[in-house]
């Protein structure tokens, strides 16, 4: 009985012996599968958290432009605002009928008096374009004046 109790007893260390070690190859495998699959995983966070910075900067932009656009148009409007509505008087640009009435008047004597002044042509046209001015000037006011009493 002493040889069969030593017997299972060698039979028992043995199936300990067996089952306690491990199979390290087989091992070695399944964390290697796992550490890729983690791997992966964590590319993919880092992925997402890329999109996700890239989102939020064209966000931040696309906020930017909408402000700009915003200010443009207040400063836009404050300015169509600011301009009054033009009168019938503002339209009225140019000339007065003086200022023509001058200018016109110059010429004319000038040319007049370079004609008469023989002797001196620039003396004569000095002397008719004062004249001709002064006339003219004279002429057009009048003439503007009785445009604004109709």
């Amino acid at each position: 009985m002493k040889l069969q109790l030593k017997n299972i007893g060698i039979l028992f260390a043995a199936a300990l012996l067996s089952f306690s070690c491990k199979d390290t190859a087989n091992e070695a495998k399944v964390m290697d599968d796992r550490q890729a699959v983690i791997d992966s995983m964590n590319i993919e966070m880092a992925k997402q958290k890329a999109e996700i910075a890239k989102q939020k900067s064209i966000d931040s932009m696309q906020v930017i432009v909408a402000a700009e656009q915003t200010r443009k148009n207040r400063v836009r409007n404050n300015a169509v605002a600011a301009t009054p509505a033009p009168t019938a008087e503002q339209k009225k640009k140019g000339w007065s009928g003086a200022a023509k009435g001058a200018v016109i008047g110059a010429g004319v004597g000038a040319v007049s008096g370079a004609l008469i002044d023989k002797e001196k042509h620039g003396r004569g046209a000095v002397i008719g374009g004062l004249a001709g001015a002064g006339l003219g000037a004279g002429t057009g006011a009048i003439i503007d004046d009785s445009k604004k009493k109709k």
